[in-house]
């Protein structure tokens, strides 16, 4: 079981009034409302817990990528990881990832990811997301249409940028170059492992499969109301031929930690409050605009009754939500002592077969201090246990970065060590 500290970096202060004044914490949300001062100190916080999580001997850790809003505003995560590519460690580094519809021509994210692979030695997943439609549509107004297809190319791209031999020419239908030839090409061979990441797209999950790539459901709603649209990709899996490695699934899921349950609710309560109501206060037509979505994934999601935000409708006024409504009810959220947490989530993640869990450890509006206080309970207490998850059933998690050797079991490397290199 492969543990990932995932950093949301939330703009960690919206005022208390924020519903009332504003249409959506995405796309609209004036910019005057960002004060770049507080920016400077939530990104040295941002880089200060990264850091820990690698420190604390989390399995890896993850940024993504989100633009002009203030649910997350990692707009350069290959800034962010490279900051931490530089540092002598053994985790993993999971970009996930760039948005690669946004990019023109998408060959910038080929060359920037290797260049990452090369300064890491190895420890890079590659995470090409469709990307959000508030990113992709509402702030880069990228036709609804046309989202999907410039993400097929934009893979095929960068694909055949790490794996053929250069120059070539690429002659697209949004991407035409006379010359593909990248420098430096990624230390990994063939190239990253590349991860996806969605909501519930039926056309993601197949990608997945046709590519024998892994697949992670980004929600919010938690483990427990999660089990029909990860059993919708079981189903493709299945579908497809493949076996039922749970290396091949991934999923997001919000963590708080504290000695004990009722000081975890006394610490965290607020918070989940915040988190839950401002950052995740977008109007339906930013989040579903038409023809974003295929025929088929709309019916699946009705056919199912869920969709993005679901579980905040659950809760209705979330500003009055309890602590058993986040954590029991709805289960949104795993939160409470170290034994609480690690039978929530070794619960969910055997239901749900996910072998890499993205860990949210980090609230919004929780201070450094506390998100500290959090992660260190969790990696002390938790994360030895989560290991041992599919220990006995022998799965191998062929999705996983070269270098990343923390914790590895392997008899030898895939990657040689830079004295090694240097001795070649």
């Amino acid at each position: 079981m492969k543990t990932v500290f995932f950093h949301q970096q939330g703009y960690r202060d919206l005022p208390d009034d924020f519903n009332q004044r504003h249409e959506s914490v995405w796309v609209t949300l004036p910019n005057e409302t960002c004060d770049p001062r507080m920016v400077q100190k939530y990104l040295n916080w941002n880089l200060d817990e990264l850091e820990l999580a690698d420190d604390l001997g989390f399995d890896a850790i993850g940024v993504n990528e989100h633009h002009q809003n203030a649910y997350g505003f990692p707009v350069a995560p290959n800034l962010i990881a490279s900051i931490m590519a530089r540092r002598k460690s053994d985790a993993g580094i999971v970009i996930l990832g760039n948005t690669i519809p946004l990019y023109n021509p998408p060959l910038r994210v080929a060359e920037e990811y290797a260049l990452l692979d090369c300064l890491s030695g190895g420890r890079l997943v590659a995470g090409l997301p469709v990307g959000s439609p508030p990113d992709t549509v509402g702030n880069y107004g990228l036709p609804p249409t046309q989202v999907r297809e410039r993400y097929y190319e934009a893979h095929r791209l960068i694909t055949e940028a790490w794996t053929r031999k250069g120059p070539f020419p690429f002659n697209g239908r949004f991407t035409k170059l006379r010359h593909v030839n990248p420098w430096p090409q990624p230390l990994q061979k063939p190239h990253p492992p590349i991860w996806l990441a969605g909501g519930g797209s039926v056309e993601t999950w197949k990608f997945a499969t046709d590519n024998n790539y892994t697949y992670s459901y980004l929600s919010f709603s938690g483990l427990k109301q999660a089990k029909s649209m990860m059993q919708g990709y079981w189903d493709q899996v299945e579908r497809a031929g493949l076996d039922d490695n749970p290396y091949r699934a991934g999923f997001a899921q919000a963590v708080v930690v504290a000695e004990t349950d009722a000081e975890a609710e006394k610490l965290y309560l607020p918070h989940l409050r915040n988190f839950y109501s401002k950052s995740l206060h977008i109007p339906a037509y930013m989040q579903t605009p038409p023809g974003f979505l295929s025929k088929k994934s709309i019916e699946y999601a009705m056919n199912q009754g869920i969709q993005r935000g679901q579980g905040k409708k659950l809760l209705g006024d979330v500003s009055k939500a309890s602590w058993k409504d986040f954590t029991e009810t709805y289960g949104m959220v795993v939160g409470g002592s170290p034994d609480t947490v690690m039978r929530q989530l070794e619960e969910g993640i055997r239901d749900l077969r996910i072998g890499h869990l993205m860990a949210i450890m980090q609230i919004q509006s929780m201070d450094k201090e506390l998100t500290e206080y959090s992660m260190r309970l969790f990696a002390e207490r938790v994360l030895p246990k989560l290991r041992n998850i599919w220990l006995k059933e022998g799965y191998k998690d062929h999705w996983w970065p070269q270098g990343a050797t923390r914790h590895s079991t392997a008899a030898s490397r895939a990657l040689p060590t830079e004295t090694e290199a240097l001795a070649k």
